[in-house]
């Protein structure tokens, strides 16, 4: 017997399925890419988010715990200590609103496939990704000393993505 993919048990298209496995990855680079901080920071944030989406597999909402448990098998199990590769937008406000806008579609998408519940767990978590993202690192300072724990630029993308997923 052939095994049916994971999204098919929840309705998804392998296009709609691509975007939402797509996305929480494209949240942490957002995030990460919403303040210039270096590639010892940068990194601290990209291990922040994968052990975010990684902690997904855990989550009590089957859709995502399946998302992060596609999203663990194709970019690595920081539990076994791999790292992705530090990704940097050549235009860091373009690649934010192209999230964005695909997290508008997402929220859409959900809205109209899977119940309240459902939808909103998988939200819940794209801005827990990106809180963990722009506080696993301070910005500004002098060689790692003071700056602010997260910046106006790393809030406000935040804020407008929570904002996307809500509305």
């Amino acid at each position: 017997m052939i095994e049916q993919p994971a999204y098919t048990g929840f309705g998804f298209s392998d296009g709609e399925w691509g975007l939402l496995v797509g996305l929480p990855q494209s949240v942490l680079t957002a995030a990460s890419a919403a303040e210039s901080d270096g590639t010892r920071r940068t990194m601290a944030e990209n291990a922040a988010g994968l052990e975010t989406i990684a902690a997904g597999r855990e989550s009590a909402s089957p859709l995502v715990a399946a998302v992060a448990g596609e999203i663990v098998t194709r970019v690595g199990d920081p539990d076994t200590g791999e790292e992705l590769p530090v990704i940097a937008p050549s235009d860091p406000g373009t690649y934010i609103d192209d999230v964005l806008l695909r997290a508008g579609e997402a929220g859409a998408l959900l809205a109209a496939r899977v119940d309240e519940g459902e939808a909103g767990a998988y939200k819940h978590w794209l801005v827990k990704i990106a809180e963990q993202v722009v506080g696993a690192a301070s910005s500004g300072g002098l060689l790692g000393i003071g700056g602010e724990s997260v910046s106006d630029s790393e809030r406000r993308f935040r804020d407008r993505l929570a904002h996307v997923l809500i509305d």
